[in-house]
C-alpha cells in the first residue's frame, strides 16, 4: 500500500485497484480503477479528476496503461474513463481495492 500526502493541503483518502490483466492481443495491461467521482459530476470534471489521479499513481511507481473512475450513480455503479477498460468493468465487475491514495 502507497499514501501521497501534499503539503500544506486537506486530502481525502481514495481507494484504487491496480491490477494487471492479459490483452486480448496476448500482450498485458495494467490498469487502475479508483473510488472517485468528480463533486460536480460533470464529464469534464471526472476526465480532470481521472487525469490528477492517474498522474498521482504513475508519480507512485505505478504502471498504469488505461485508468477509470468508479463510483454509484441511480443505484448502480457507474464507470468513467478509458473505453476499453470500461467496457471490460462493464463485464466483469469492479474489482477489489488494493491501494489507497490521498488525494
Amino acid at each position: 500500500m502507497f499514501e501521497i500526502v501534499p503539503d500544506k493541503e486537506e486530502h481525502m483518502r481514495i481507494n484504487l485497484a491496480h491490477l494487471r490483466e492479459r490483452a486480448q492481443s496476448g500482450g498485458w495491461i495494467n490498469f487502475v480503477v479508483f473510488d472517485a467521482r468528480s463533486t460536480s459530476g460533470l464529464r469534464e470534471d471526472n476526465a480532470r479528476l481521472l487525469h490528477h489521479l492517474t498522474a498521482k499513481a504513475r508519480g507512485n511507481n505505478l504502471r498504469v496503461d488505461q485508468s477509470a473512475l468508479a463510483f454509484m450513480s441511480s443505484g448502480g455503479i457507474q464507470f468513467f474513463g478509458s473505453p476499453s477498460l470500461v467496457e471490460y468493468l462493464s463485464k466483469n465487475g469492479l474489482p477489489g481495492w488494493t491501494h489507497t491514495i490521498d488525494a
